[in-house]
């Protein structure tokens, strides 16, 4: 079942949970009402060094009007076994509903499920970006360490976050690309311009880097 209204007042919100019954949430600090940025820290469950960015974010105060919003992980039962699907087996990272296509089965490392969404993590990210809205949305991944280049604002917002980071700018190559979260979030905000990008971490990421791209959020997010 999709999930329903959220309150999105709350400080700390429930969206859901995960195909083994672990709870999905978003964490809402900052100026209520001001741009809002979204950052989730793990969609492919064996690639979680996000989380320690999202640490940084929590450690630290939001700029002043931004309306920050983090989601840990979508992928909890995936994180727990180090697994890139979720409890299904399904790469959420290709389950999202725009441009889905099927790929694979189960032990497929990028298996899309058995149809748009049909993943309880899918529904939640969507359910919530769909009331948020948010302007910026950035989900982090392992490990081919690059950001991938686009045009116009997004285009923009990327190479500076690249900047700032360090990450090279490139192409990122060598999967089927449908379903994809990033993808269907700048199809669903286009109208009103907004980003939704991946960055792709290193193999491993060190605590100072950690600060590094953290702040990069902070930067972006004021300068838009």
């Amino acid at each position: 079942m999709t999930p329903g209204p959220l309150d999105l007042a709350a400080e700390e919100v429930g969206l859901g949970f995960s195909v083994g019954g672990q709870p999905i949430v978003a964490e809402r600090s900052g100026t209520v009402g001001g741009r809002r940025v979204l950052v989730i820290g793990v969609i492919h469950g064996n690639e979680d060094d996000g989380v320690a960015i999202v640490d940084e974010l929590r450690a630290e105060p939001v700029p002043d009007g931004v309306e920050l919003w983090i989601v840990e992980s979508m992928n909890p039962d995936g994180q727990a076994a180090q697994q890139r699907g979720n409890a299904n087996g399904v790469d959420l990272n290709r389950n999202f509903p725009h441009n889905w296509g099927p790929i694979g089965g189960p032990g497929d490392p990028q298996y899309a499920g058995t149809g748009p969404a049909s993943e309880p993590e899918t529904q939640a990210i969507t359910n919530l970006m769909t009331q948020l809205q948010p302007d910026i949305t950035i989900w982090y991944h392992q490990d081919l360490f690059v950001v991938n280049p686009s045009q116009g604002r997004e285009g923009r917002v990327r190479e500076r976050y690249a900047q700032l980071t360090g990450l090279p700018m490139g192409q990122i190559t060598g999967g089927t690309y449908t379903g994809i979260a990033a993808t269907w979030a700048r199809n669903e905000f286009r109208p009103r311009d907004g980003v939704a990008f991946i960055v792709e971490l290193g193999e491993t990421l060190a605590p100072g880097e950690a600060v590094v791209h953290a702040d990069a959020v902070r930067t972006i997010a004021v300068e838009g």
